[in-house]
């Protein structure tokens, strides 16, 4: 005789924030006999690597039409989820939950600790005590609705389930994207989001390290570089402000990331190979004007003193300035009084309007999300339920909605996550 399959009342595949947001949500709520699937050995993995080991767990935006403008797919979309469960929720659910977190100046929040083990731990913790069933080293392979509801489920170990209910967050792995797929849904094809630029070769390499905050950017893509015309309306302009880092290969930083992360969906079509030009105004905004008045005050009040010495503003990066000075071929050790009017025009121009040659992405697959996933047309954003499968939920970055930083990620999974696993144990 054949025995019959373990019997969950909820299973999610995907044991990362949004999964385990999920399933600890349900279980808290009363449901009982929950069943949380990871494949690698360890769960959480990203929470792990997240914010150079410390995690952005959210960010501190609290009006939910303002945290809304800072996801690049989802957008409006989201207003309803977060007017729902947003980032204060999300503050006051970890600490609840025993994780204080800390506001950073830049509004990130990272828990109080400083280190993402502990956003991991109090994770753990709570799916334990709500009594979720973790199961690591072990994927949901393949999964078929019945006929009168819930779902038979096969997993790659060979073992089969039964699960009344399924999430599926799965984050960016294909897995979960041919899971969607074979239970009804669409996909909006995948790309990667908040990534790096390099510059081959990079005129800027020996300013590694270098941060300059605020600069704005102008990314103009080079459409020649594709195959046939590019698709009609394809914007090929994209421009962000903020702290950008010059890197060996090329520029980082958050200015750099939003700009990617906002023209995602355009710089990987073929249509420009990841090349364009970029445009970086290392003035911060500040206007011709602007700049001939503060040079002519270093004229009038550095008159003896080498540029080199005595920068325009003191935030300017004394080794970004150095090498402005030589790419227009201005002696460093020349007094200000005595700089010449073509000179100054050259340097208020590079000021302004330095231009590099984008050569394709950062090395080393820096990309912390993709854009592109389930369209949310086809899930009820109240619920997270599937428009097109009953029972089926979705959660997390499976769905097509990306954040410009890891906090706002985050804080979407922490929303899809929650309200999934609500509506389930309510339903």
């Amino acid at each position: 005789m054949v025995p019959s399959p373990e019997h969950w009342s909820l299973v999610v595949a995907g044991g990362g924030p949004a999964g385990f947001m999920a399933a600890i949500a349900a279980a808290e709520a009363g449901l009982q006999r929950v069943l949380l699937l990871e494949s690698t050995p360890e769960p959480l993995g990203k929470v792990l690597i997240s914010g150079g080991g410390r995690c952005n767990v959210t960010h501190a935006c609290w009006d939910p039409r303002e945290l809304v403008g800072y996801y690049p797919r989802g957008s409006k979309a989201l207003r309803g989820p977060f007017s729902r469960f947003a980032a204060g929720d999300a503050v006051a659910w970890f600490d609840e939950h025993g994780l204080a977190l800390v506001e950073e100046a830049d509004g990130r929040m990272f828990p109080q600790a400083n280190r993402s083990t502990a956003v991991i731990q109090c994770l753990r913790q709570a799916a334990q005590r709500s009594g979720v069933v973790l199961r690591t080293s072990e994927a949901l392979k393949a999964a078929a609705q019945a006929p009168g509801g819930g779902f038979a489920l096969q997993l790659r170990s060979g073992d089969g389930l039964w699960a009344d209910r399924l999430v599926l967050a799965t984050g960016s792995h294909p897995s979960g994207r041919r899971l969607a797929q074979s239970l009804g849904h669409g996909l909006v094809p995948p790309v990667p989001s908040l990534f790096t630029l390099a510059f081959k070769p990079n005129p800027l390499v020996a300013l590694a390290g270098v941060v300059m905050d605020p600069v704005d950017l102008e990314l103009e893509l080079d459409l020649d570089q594709g195959a046939g015309p590019p698709p009609p309306g394809m914007a090929h302009r994209f421009r962000q402000s903020g702290p950008l880092l010059i890197t060996h290969w090329g520029l980082s930083g958050p200015a750099t990331l939003r700009l990617t992360a906002f023209a995602a969906r355009a710089l990987p079509l073929h249509h420009c190979g990841y090349r364009g030009t970029i445009r970086v105004d290392w003035s911060g905004g500040r206007s011709q004007p602007q700049l001939e008045q503060l040079f002519a005050e270093c004229r009038r009040d550095q008159a003896k003193r080498q540029l080199n010495n005595a920068r325009p503003w003191p935030a300017l990066s004394r080794r970004l300035w150095q090498h402005l000075l030589d790419q227009q071929g201005v002696e460093a050790e020349r007094r200000w009084a005595d700089l010449g009017k073509r000179q100054q025009q050259g340097l208020i121009e590079s000021l302004r309007r330095s231009s590099y040659a984008v050569a394709g992405r950062g090395p080393f697959g820096e990309e912390f999300v993709t854009a592109g996933g389930v369209p949310l047309g086809e899930v009820n954003l109240a619920t997270m339920e599937s428009r097109l499968t009953p029972g089926l939920y979705l959660a997390g970055e499976l769905l097509d909605v990306d954040g410009i930083t890891g906090g706002f990620n985050f804080q979407h999974c922490w929303s899809s996550g929650w309200l999934a696993g609500q509506a389930i144990a309510l339903n």
